[in-house]
């Protein structure tokens, strides 16, 4: 039998088993032996106590491996999980090196509803095939805790009213009201799923505050509580202590998710662990912002793609949670796969502050400390061993901004203007806008609610409090309102064209800032509350005042946007602000007031109020003492317990949503919103060999950091767009065409929307737009129209990319997307490890340069066809060759990192591999 066949056999059989084994895995578990019982009085209630193992090794392990092994251990069955494998995880510090797999069963899984409705569509439609392949359609279930969260759909369309929170939340219902109902069918239709209805906060932030365990109880066992999710900053609970990061960042895709909730464990290679020692105390005009974005750049320059990172030293103690989480939401910006907090006595005050069940409490500190899991900061013999250490003193971190087209990016506030007129000489790039001289001062004047105004380059027009990152922080929070209450009390506006908003985290964070007094100064500067999503932070900012978009067109405007989140990507925020800056929210609102970016703040004032008087910045700033002082009366234990005992029925328009009961979904052929997906059609129980890719044409020819949001756009869907005409032959008008975040649970509008986000630089063209070259004519189209076109005529695809294609947020649908247009491989420099696992899930092949050579050292100009040679014998990261119609051949590796991948790319992907699985059971 071909070894390739067997291996994929074998393994199948292995998975076949694993429900039994699960059932006996106490007794057939080689560690049986180190399970007691955490308290002598309660005996049902046992742990598997790692110290126990006696090896001098474990006392060593980042405490973030500590959890891997604690999970290897308590699994392991000698089928899914070896001795080998619990071998590999003790001698970590042999092994972080050696690229080693070893599996992972997370706790629990979590989503939100922009990658949570197509992971549902795809639960249905893979009912639907196991059912056509004759097996039960009901095995497709999820085995482990699945929460979704709906917190994408909600967009600031009103704002600066006391009403606005109502209407955006009507708009909400009136526009996804079929993507609700299906939600509301899958919580019925699949066990294990709980959701949380829209209007309770930020996935991120619920779970922080609600959903986060730190410890799990459950089939008599205590183990740490762990997860993946389907969003990149899953890893903002890490910073609780809870070991958590988006699916796709350990070597799996984010589409696998799906495959953990239905008992797949994790196939991951164990990661180098830096420790990142922080030391000193941060000055009293710091912000948590400030720490996170200077983090945030020194971890891009140190390289920590693909790693763990665990923070440890005296100056962690002087972090609260909300500070750590802050900086751990951000780990997807500085490129690691988790940013570790340890357990502490602060952890648990946190867990007390919000409200936490005291029992809980009681064993969690109990079991932790018992496993070995539970830090002390202060004690340096707890430090374990690193692959590298780096510091950073807090001393010397300074007010910052980030932008104004990545996050990494760090400006100090007393650089800003300096930068930014930087900006807008140098060459087109993340640091550019390449404006000539002459047009550096323009000045647009317009009117506004029957006022005159101007606009020139660097002008405020979204000035946003949102996100997860910095919404969940009472710091920043208490000290935006505190910031908005002295400036009002100096006379101090913001003018009205700039559309403000504020969409807290969760319903906590307008408790808080209500009791505190601190509400009215923001609502008076325009800051209202909008709504309780993601909102401007994923491109759901809504629409501009007529007039200012005209300013800037007439203009060619560099406007600006500031907003506290953790994503500024070009094209992502807004079409029409091109320069988008991450900041703290305080700092929201300083700029703001100032109406530009173009100013510094330590020598220019903020504003000149009614009677003529010089206000500045550090005028109104508060303190952090003052800021704490708040915190401590107003942040309490019932507010936390008042808002989330309600949050799952609270919401009366979900509540009264209709959903079917039946365990088939009903498919509607008139919904736009949801749509059965063609990735199932033709799947037969037997696999078929994988073949070379064979004269293949370039569809796009792209450079370095190609995005997620330029492969698939998650914000408003252009008039003049393929998905726009499609929502147009079915009846629409553009008021009622949503987002393509909205729209993700249909395929013909996301593969119509794939490649569509205008500011993506197509080498074939020389230009930022959505279109490309059809080669075999030389027309210029739409990039969907050209694939239909390719695809018509039989013609497989590929795409040509620099460094880190894919970076960014994780999109399944960047992967989804191509894989409909025909793109059978992409072919880069390298790939952010995000999106290179999602394509590995849809089985498009990433290829990658070898060391060295680039399409420029190729002479590739992405007009020569391509034929990549696939062997019959495939192995891991294996090197192939690739001919081209001129002659040329060159080699590059296939970016398979591990045997479990390529089971996946030999059944055509990790779903057609679950399917037939689940219909063999």
């Amino acid at each position: 039998m071909d070894k390739l066949i067997f291996s994929s056999f074998l393994f199948q059989y292995k998975l076949y088993h694993v429900f039994i084994l699960q059932i006996t895995s106490a007794m057939s578990n080689p560690y049986a032996h180190i399970v007691e019982p955490l308290d002598p009085q309660k005996p049902e209630h046992k742990f598997f106590n790692l110290k126990k193992l006696g090896d001098p090794r474990y006392e060593r392990l980042p405490f973030s491996i500590r959890v891997l092994l604690e999970s290897a251990v308590r699994n392991c069955d000698e089928f899914l999980v070896k001795k080998e494998d619990v071998e590999s995880i003790l001698n970590w510090k042999q092994t972080q090196t050696q690229t080693v797999e070893v599996p992972f069963r997370p706790a629990r899984v979590i989503l939100q509803d922009f990658t949570g409705v197509p992971a549902v569509v795809d639960f249905a439609a893979m009912r639907d095939a196991v059912k056509q392949l004759g097996g039960d359609p009901e095995k497709i279930n999820p085995v482990c805790p699945a929460d979704l969260v709906i917190d994408h759909s909600i967009q600031v369309d009103f704002n600066r009213k006391s009403d606005s929170l109502l209407k955006n939340q009507e708009l909400e219902f009136e526009r996804n009201k079929e993507r609700f109902e299906f939600l509301k069918w899958g919580s019925k239709a699949f066990q294990n799923m709980r959701i949380i209805p829209p209007g309770s906060g930020i996935v991120h932030q619920v779970n922080l505050e609600y959903l986060a365990r730190v410890v799990f109880q459950q089939d008599g066992y205590y183990y740490p509580d762990s997860l993946v999710g389907t969003d990149s900053h899953t890893t903002m609970i890490d910073g609780l202590g809870v070991l958590g990061w988006e699916s796709v960042a350990i070597g799996v895709g984010g589409i696998e998710a799906e495959a953990v909730m239905l008992g797949q464990p994790i196939s991951m290679v164990l990661p180098e662990v830096i420790g990142y020692k922080l030391r000193g105390t941060p000055n009293k005009y710091i912000t948590s912002t400030d720490i996170v974005l200077t983090v945030t750049k020194h971890l891009r320059q140190v390289g920590v793609v693909g790693k763990f990172v665990e923070f440890f030293g005296p100056g962690v103690a002087q972090l609260s949670i909300a500070d750590r989480a802050t900086i751990a939401n951000m780990c997807p910006e500085y490129g690691a796969t988790a940013a570790f907090f340890p357990v502490d006595h602060i952890s648990v005050q946190y867990l007390q502050q919000t409200g936490r069940d005291a029992e809980k409490l009681g064993y969690i500190s109990q079991y932790l400390t018992a496993v070995g899991m539970f830090r002390d900061f202060s004690n340096e013999t707890q430090d374990p061993d690193f692959t590298k250490v780096v510091e950073l003193d807090l001393s010397t971190v300074v007010p910052c901004c980030s932008g104004p087209k990545r996050p990494q990016d760090r400006v100090a506030i007393s650089e800003m203007k300096q930068d930014f007129e930087a900006c807008l000489v140098a060459k087109q790039g993340f640091k550019g806008f390449q404006v000539p001289p002459e047009r550096h001062d323009v000045n647009i004047q317009f009117q506004y609610n029957g006022a005159d105004y101007s606009l020139s380059h660097g002008s405020v027009v979204i000035a946003a409090i949102t996100s997860c990152t910095n919404t969940s922080n009472p710091s920043v929070m208490l000290g935006a309102g505190l910031l908005a209450k002295k400036a009002i009390q100096c006379g101090l506006t913001v003018k009205p064209y700039i559309k403000t908003s504020l969409s807290p985290g969760s319903g906590v964070v307008t408790y808080y800032l209500r009791e505190s007094g601190v509400m009215q100064y923001l609502a008076e500067l325009g800051f209202e509350v909008v709504g309780y999503g993601c909102m401007t932070c994923i491109g759901n900012s809504g629409p501009l005042p007529e007039p200012v978009v005209e300013a800037i067109t007439q203009g060619d405007l560099v406007a600006a946007g500031v907003l506290s989140g953790n994503r500024n990507f070009e094209g992502r925020v807004h079409p029409n602000t091109r320069a988008n800056y991450l900041a703290s929210p305080p700092l929201v609102i300083a700029y703001a007031i100032a109406g530009t970016v173009r100013i510094d703040f330590e020598k220019e004032p903020i504003a000149v109020n009614a009677e003529g008087k010089e206000i500045f910045l550090r005028d109104i700033w508060p303190t952090r003492e003052e800021i704490q002082a708040v915190e401590r009366q107003f942040v309490i234990p019932a507010m936390f317990k008042e808002v989330y005992e309600k949050v799952e029925k609270v919401n009366e328009r979900w509540n009264s949503l209709n959903a079917p009961s039946d365990k088939l979904y009903t498919w509607d052929p008139k919904s736009t919103y949801i749509k059965s997906p063609p990735f199932f059609e033709g799947l037969t129980k037997d696999l078929l060999q994988p073949k070379s890719i064979v004269d293949a044409y370039v569809l796009l020819n792209l450079g370095d950091s190609v995005t997620t949001d330029h492969i698939s756009p998650a914000g408003n869907i252009a008039r003049n767009s393929p998905a726009a005409r499609y929502l147009t032959s079915r009846g629409l008008t553009p008021r009622d065409f949503n987002s393509y975040g909205s729209r993700r649970g249909n395929d013909a509008i996301m593969a119509r929307g794939t490649f569509a986000n205008i500011r993506l630089l197509n080498k074939f063209l020389n230009k930022q737009t959505p279109r490309t070259v059809y080669l075999p004519t030389g027309d210029t189209l739409d990039v969907y129209d050209a694939a239909e076109k390719y695809q018509e005529a039989g013609h497989p695809l590929l795409v040509l990319a620099g460094k880190e294609y894919g970076s960014g947020s994780s999109r399944d649908w960047a992967a989804k997307g191509p894989f409909l247009l025909g793109i059978k491989a992409v072919l880069a420099e390298s790939y952010e490890r995000i999106h290179r696992s999602n394509l590995v899930g849809m089985g498009i092949i990433p290829l990658e340069y070898l060391p060295g050579e680039t399409a420029d050292s190729h002479g590739l100009t992405g007009r020569e066809r391509y034929t990549v040679v696939i062997p019959p014998q495939l192995t891991p990261r294996m090197i192939v060759d690739i001919k081209l119609d001129t002659g040329k051949t060159f080699q590059a590796r296939m970016r398979f990192d591990t045997d479990v991948e390529l089971t996946y790319f030999h059944h055509g992907g990790i779903l057609n591999y679950m399917i037939r699985k689940m219909s063999e059971k």
